[in-house]
This record gives C-alpha cells, structure tokens and sequence, in this order.
C-alpha cells in the first residue's frame, strides 16, 4: 500500500513539473489550465479528448499547409491564410502558446508573399507541434497512470480528478 501511494505522488509531482516547464518554455498558457478547470468525474476525459480533437485537427491542416507549399505551380496565399487562421485559432483555444505564435508569424510572411520565409516557418511549425504533441501525450500518460494507480489502491471509489 505505502508504494503504491508513493508512486502516486511521484506521478503527481512529475506531471506538475512537466506541466511547470511547459509553462516556463511557453509551450503552454493559461488556456490550457482553464481546459482543465472543465474536467470533473462527469467527463474524466475532457482534456485528452479535447487534445485527442486538436491533434487529429491540425494534423489535417499542417499536411494541407506543407501541400500548399509545395506547389511549384500556383502559390495560394489565401487558402494558406485560412488554414494557418484555423490552426492558431484552435491552438488557442486549448492552450498551445507556442505553436500559436508560429502560426502568426507564419500568416505574417503569407501576408508578405515570402516564400521562402514561409518554408522556414512551416519547418518551425512542424518542430513545435511535434514537440507539443509528445509532452502532452507523456503527460496524459502519467494521468493515466494515476488515475489506473488510484483504482488499484480504492477500488470501487470514485476518486476527483
């Protein structure tokens, strides 16, 4: 029993100090914190689904983005403004600081007709997300791991998240 408890705070005490760099890197802002304040025993989920959403989403965009680019022929500048005002937009909205402000810098050199500056944008933009994809994904691991340790310990009690 002492373990497992053990092992729940470390779980703990890890997930807050991944989530305190992510913050201190300006991976991460407030957003993301009011995203969890959403989360209760009615949807013990939300964050990850709500991520889960987000990352399946801007998948989509970022290939539409790089797709875009690619093209030799014809450069449309307005639907790379659009996807780019997507992904910043849903970005915001669950807290992805960092990848927000690729997108507006990005959306900065589209508006400026910048090729090149674009393909170096759309690199950083691809390296950001990456990184972000995995650190949330460690992280909701550790939840995981937490909420399955709190099971082991109580079964049969509903535990607040």
């Amino acid at each position: 029993m002492c373990l497992l408890g053990f092992g729940a705070v470390r779980l703990r005490t890890d997930m807050n100090r991944l989530l305190s760099l992510l913050f201190h890197q300006g991976v991460l802002d407030e957003q993301f914190l009011q995203l969890q304040h959403l989360q209760d025993q009615t949807s013990p989920n939300f964050v990850s689904d709500v991520v889960t959403i987000y990352f399946h989403e801007s998948e989509k965009l970022l290939r539409n983005l790089r797709t875009l680019l690619l093209d030799k022929e014809i450069w449309d500048y307005v639907k790379l403004g659009i996807h780019l005002n997507q992904l910043m937009g849903s970005s915001s909205s669950i807290g992805a600081k960092r990848v927000r402000n690729i997108c507006a810098a990005f959306r900065a050199a589209v508006e400026q007709n910048n090729r090149p500056a674009c393909m170096r944008a759309l690199e950083v933009l691809e390296h950001e997300y990456c990184y972000l994809k995995n650190k949330l994904h460690e992280l909701f691991q550790m939840e995981q791991q937490r909420v399955l340790g709190d099971a082991v310990r109580y079964p049969g009690v509903v535990h607040q998240q």
